[in-house]
């Protein structure tokens, strides 16, 4: 089915780097859930008020906030696919991040609520009405869940989108609280009854305590879902399989013979931009190396969906001294400490002594006494293999 509507509704659904078409996924995904989600929202209420149950009809506002959502989702869709601008020259794609965000505020502030009335069910529990088509009605629902959450992760996984994931992965989580809503109902509704009147089981709130985990649970999910993306919007580690196929790309042109300085900047879905420094033969042909570049530049984003820009850093790769002071050099950084690598490896000789240029690249978590310690011992180290070596180093991290 979500197959039909995929190509129902979007023209060239396959082409999912572009922005236009990326749009109208997320669309697709709102409008199913603002339909699905306020049928729920009307029904779960009806039986909630009905049957006097705390956990159904918390469940029931929260199918209304996931109507909000939805609707957050479509805002989202117009927003993010707008086209860049002056103000926004690399588009509109956080827009989409942001409204992750805004749902997982929305799924703490119903967690929230639902934690009060729960709180409230324990302390003055009330009577539980139920009957079983209530129940079928319910188990309906949680059916409609089900396959809001595998639309929802169809449609997300296509277009590589943190919006629809989160959608989907609340649709499962609703209907798990459902489940749980109708174990409370029906527990309350066995040993409320007049075998165990007057016994200690009787007097258990189970519909209020099933709703207070439940509260806990939806709260627990809106902050995953909050720390992801704020993650995401602070400027996270990128995607290492990303940085892989970026690096495969550029090293597999013709004389590159080494990549570092790859940088990542991620301004939303489908808006990925990098640059990196790419080592070249330093007597190699400039025409011919700007071509090479030209070309792993354009398959890059052809491939990839990835603006690239690549810096030649031509190297020495023809001198036997070079190379010897390399190896020796590599060797005691990684003795210093295993993680280290060096790059932009370079010599020059004065009167009494040889510089060795260098970038040392350390763990990212490294202070910066740290750095500063760990430059110290280096330099140490070489002077103590060669009193004529005098080392120039900028520490820095990989990104």
């Amino acid at each position: 089915m979500t197959d039909f509507w995929v190509r129902k509704f979007i023209k060239n659904s396959g082409d999912t780097g572009n922005p236009a078409v990326r749009s109208r996924y997320t669309v697709l995904s709102g409008v199913l859930g603002i339909v699905y989600n306020g049928i729920l929202f009307a029904v779960k209420l009806i039986i909630g008020i009905i049957s006097a149950s705390i956990a159904i009809t918390s469940d029931a506002f929260n199918n209304l906030s996931d109507l909000g959502t939805s609707v957050v989702t479509l805002v989202s869709a117009r927003l993010s696919g707008k086209q860049p601008d002056r103000e926004h020259p690399f588009g509109h794609g956080r827009v989409e991040y942001v409204a992750s965000l805004v749902m997982a505020m929305v799924i703490m502030v119903v967690g929230a609520e639902m934690l009060k009335s729960s709180v409230e069910g324990i302390i003055h529990p009330e009577p539980v009405k139920l009957s079983l088509p209530m129940i079928v009605i319910l188990v309906l629902s949680i059916g409609i869940k089900i396959r809001l959450w595998a639309v929802n992760r169809k449609l997300g996984r296509a277009i590589g989108s943190t919006l629809l994931l989160a959608a989907a992965k609340d649709s499962l989580w609703d209907s798990l609280r459902t489940l749980a809503a109708i174990a409370g109902a029906v527990l309350a509704y066995i040993f409320g009854g007049s075998r165990y009147a007057g016994s200690f089981i009787s007097k258990v709130p189970f519909d209020g305590i099933i709703g207070l985990v439940m509260s806990l649970f939806i709260l627990w999910s809106g902050f995953c879902i909050a720390r992801d993306v704020v993650n995401r919007i602070l400027g996270g580690a990128p995607d290492p399989l990303l940085v892989s196929e970026i690096k495969k790309h550029v090293t597999s042109g013709k004389d590159i013979l080494g990549i570092h300085d790859l940088i990542v900047h991620d301004y939303g879905p489908g808006r990925v931009f990098a640059s990196a420094h790419a080592e070249v033969p330093y007597k190699g042909n400039m025409m011919e190396l700007h071509e090479t570049i030209d070309k792993i530049e354009n398959d890059v984003q052809r491939e990839l969906g990835v603006v690239l820009v690549v810096h030649m850093d031509p190297v020495v790769n023809d001198s036997p001294r070079v190379d010897a002071l390399r190896e020796m050099t590599e060797r005691i950084c990684v003795g210093v400490n295993g993680a280290f690598s060096i790059h932009d490896f370079r010599i020059t000789d004065g009167e009494d002594w040889v510089n060795l240029i260098f970038d040392l690249v350390v763990p990212t978590e490294m202070s910066i006494a740290e750095r500063k310690e760990a430059v110290k011992t280096v330099k140490e180290k070489l002077r103590e293999e060669d009193r004529s070596l005098h080392a120039v180093i900028n520490a820095e991290s990989e990104f």
